[in-house]
Formats: structure tokens, sequence, C-alpha cells
């Protein structure tokens, strides 16, 4: 697998300040590509820029019907339940959730003939090993990012954020966060094991007994959470309202907010963390594929396009050319230094029915109790 984001310095160099216009390409203009109908797509707030969908609609005469999700087992399980006839064109799914989808046939596979752009995704992300499954591409990478502790720079110490110690330090109890099921991977990796849980897929007994653990210490430090968000915007706020000075965070929600000016940062502790990759996927049997293509090609258009999916999510684009329209603040708010990255490593989904087996009943165990 390729490295993730190389470092502040190297990943995205300095550019212009801010993107240009988002004009539509001649291929949009052309009568020949105009269409009509909807395409109806599943994604996280932010992840398509409302003024690239305006357009997209003015050119093409596609309407784009988006519906916010915030969890990709709740996606997941409302797909399924709309199968094999599903309302919705596209998906957005992590690439370690891929193997979920695909063995319940919910996707189907990209057809990157049919995507004349395929070419400006960085090919760190469109050829690494995790994007190829059972001979085809099953996504298009758009962003990616990370999971960390994110903090109120202007309560917490840079010293105090190195261990991830310090989310369960009596100091900060009732002011941290976290959605408990991402929390559940980096609590495995904290206490010494493969949040992965790829070294136990041939030993469920021993993966059971890691699970056990880390549900068990999350619920001993229970008193520490002010509380279990569920999406970025939330912990967004809570930030806002100075309800909570430390989470954990996916890197896009925090990044908005230091691109914003806000007084909060972002690091990957000692102990390490994960990082991700969401893609937009066509749906098996979705109502309107060709519109899906369109909509797909669409983004992958124009470097500008990708730097305005990062201005509006955080998340890191895939796209090529990318730097030449990010400020120097949004450039650090969208990467991480050599030493930060040394403890990052993707999530993967080798072992995730055996993961996911005992991870979400443990989730709701710790809720209960």
């Amino acid at each position: 697998m390729g490295k993730f984001i190389t470092s502040r310095r190297g990943f995205i160099k300095s550019g212009a300040a801010g993107a240009a216009v988002l004009a539509a390409p001649a291929y949009l203009r052309s009568t020949a590509a105009r269409a009509s109908g909807v395409v109806n797509v599943w994604t996280y707030a932010n992840f398509i820029p409302d003024d690239f969908k305006a357009e997209f609609e003015k050119e093409t005469g596609i309407e784009v019907r988006v519906r916010l999700v915030d969890d990709q087992g709740k996606q997941f399980n409302l797909l399924a339940a709309e199968a094999p006839e599903p309302s919705v064109d596209l998906v957005t799914v992590a690439g370690h959730r891929f193997l979920q989808f695909i063995d319940s046939d919910l996707l189907a596979p990209l057809d990157t003939d049919r995507l004349s752009n395929w070419g400006n995704i960085n090919p760190v992300y469109s050829e690494s090993d995790w994007a190829t499954i059972n001979g085809n591409k099953w996504g298009a990478p758009i962003l990616s990012g990370a999971e960390v502790m994110a903090y109120n720079s202007e309560v917490v110490g840079e010293d105090e954020v190195k261990s991830w110690d310090v989310m369960f330090d009596p100091k900060y109890e009732g002011q941290t966060a976290y959605i408990i099921q991402d929390m559940m991977s980096v609590v495995m990796l904290y206490l010494g094991y493969d949040g992965n849980m790829i070294a136990y897929k041939d030993d469920p007994e021993k993966a059971a007994e890691i699970v056990k653990e880390a549900r068990d210490f999350l619920i001993e430090h229970k008193p520490m959470v002010r509380k279990f968000y569920d999406s970025g915007a939330e912990v967004q706020q809570m930030f806002i309202n100075q309800d909570i000075v430390l989470a954990h965070a996916w890197s896009g929600p925090i990044s908005k907010l230091i691109m914003d000016g806000f007084p909060v940062d972002m690091t990957i502790p000692k102990e390490g963390s994960y990082g991700f990759v969401y893609t937009l996927n066509v749906t098996n049997n979705g109502p309107n594929q060709d519109n899906a293509y369109a909509l797909l090609d669409a983004l992958l258009s124009r470097p500008e396009v990708g730097a305005q999916m990062t201005k509006t999510s955080g998340f890191i684009s895939t796209f090529k050319g990318v730097d030449q329209h990010l400020t120097e603040l949004e450039q650090k708010a969208a990467s991480f230094t050599e030493e930060e990255l040394q403890g990052l490593q993707f999530f993967r989904a080798e072992a995730n029915d055996l993961k996911y087996s005992l991870v979400d009943p443990a989730v709701e165990e710790i809720k209960a109790s």
C-alpha cells in the first residue's frame, strides 16, 4: 500500500491563494452531454461542494439528490434493506469496508473506461492494493483522512497529546468525546493489539478476549466522556461551544475548524492511529447508472474540484494538482508531520467479518453500561 500522506512540507506544496471559480468543463457544456433526470447520492456532509453541485445541475440537467450519512454501518444496513433494487445510485464507502458491501452484492464493479478523468486520481490511491478486489475496482477514491486526537490548543498542551493517555486523564473528566465504534480500534492499538484484527483472524477466541478488554477499558473510563457523538458537525460544535477540549475524531471536521481559525489542532499520538480513503461507488442495480457515471466523471475532471472538496470537507483530496488551489493554512490543516505519520497505518478489511461481529455488540454494551 502506498504512503497515505507525506508531510506538511511534501504532500501539498504552497500554491495559489484559493481555488478558482469552478467553471464547467467543455464536455459538460456540449449538447450531446446534456441529460435529464436525477442521480441519488448518499454521502457525508460537505463531500460534494455546493457550487460544484449547482454547476453540474445547470450544465447537465441532472438533479443531484444528496442524502447525508454519518456512519458506514448505518449506510450498509439501509442499502441492504433496499436490495436488490436500491433507491440510490452512488454511495460513499470507506476502502476498508469494501468487502462487506461487495460480499452482499450491494456494489457494482466500477467501469473505469466510462471515466475519461480516471487518470486525474493520484495512483497512490487509485492503484493501491486495497482498491482492487476479485480483479475489479469498486470505487473512485475521492478523499482521504485519519482518525486523530483533536484538542483545544488554548487549553491542552502539545506535550499532553503525545499519547492517547490524555483522553483518560481525570484532569479532563467530562471534557472528552468520541464515536465508540471508531474509538474501539484505537483503544485496541493503544492496548498493544492489532486494531484491524488481522493477526487474530484464525484465533477468534483471542479476538474476543481483546475486544472484551477494550470494551471493559472504555466502560471503566466512561465517566471521562462528555458525549458519545455521531457526526463531524457534532464534534465541531462541541469544540466551538467549549463543551469539550479533547476528542477522538476524523481529521476532516477538525481540519475545517483549523481552516476557520478556531484554536483546535490535531495529532497522531505515539501509539498510532488509522488512516482511510473514502470512495464513491456505483450501486448494484441503481436506477440512474448513466447519470452516476456522469457525476463521477465531472467530480474527477479538475484539480479545482478536488481542492473545493478539501475546503468543504477538511479531508485530503486524492486528485493530482490540488496543491495549486489551497492556501498555506489549508495545506497545514490537511497534512501531518513525518513524526506523526510514523504511527499511521491504513484500516484493512481482511478480518472485518470477525472484527465487527465482536465490536458492534461491544459498542451497544458500552452505551448500555
